[in-house]
């Protein structure tokens, strides 16, 4: 009698199979933008307690070609991490009942890109009139 060998499943490329895993992948990989961001202001944090010239500096670089360019493809990424989250919201959260019916799908989603809109606003406005 002879023995069967176990079944292996293959996982190389498991993502590349299916363009809904494709689109999951790059949602997925625009979190490292956020987190790419949040030591790019870190930074910025520490520069700020090293003094004057530091800080001075850290907003030279900032102003570089190049961090241009890097803040424009973060941006991009954190449009599409946004969007991500605001479309899996309702689907995370109870159900919300307003008057007896349940909000919509889209309503929440829209929600979502109005606080966000309403959040830009304010903090522009608080930065160019520091």
């Amino acid at each position: 009698m002879s023995a069967k060998r176990p079944y292996v499943r293959p996982m190389q490329g498991w993502w590349k199979r299916d363009p809904y895993f494709i689109s999951y992948m790059w949602r997925e990989t625009t979190a490292l933008a956020v987190a790419l961001y949040a030591v790019v202001l870190a930074v910025g944090v520490v520069r700020l307690a090293q003094g004057e010239a530091a800080w001075n500096g850290w907003l030279a670089a900032l102003k570089s070609p190049l961090s241009v360019l890097l803040h424009l493809v973060l941006l991009a990424a954190m449009v599409v991490h946004a969007k991500s989250w605001f479309e899996i919201m309702p689907k995370t959260m109870p159900a919300l009942q307003m008057g007896g019916k349940r909000v919509e799908a889209s309503t929440i989603t829209r929600a979502g890109w109005a606080a966000t809109a309403v959040a830009t606003v304010v903090v522009l406005v608080l930065a160019w009139g520091a």
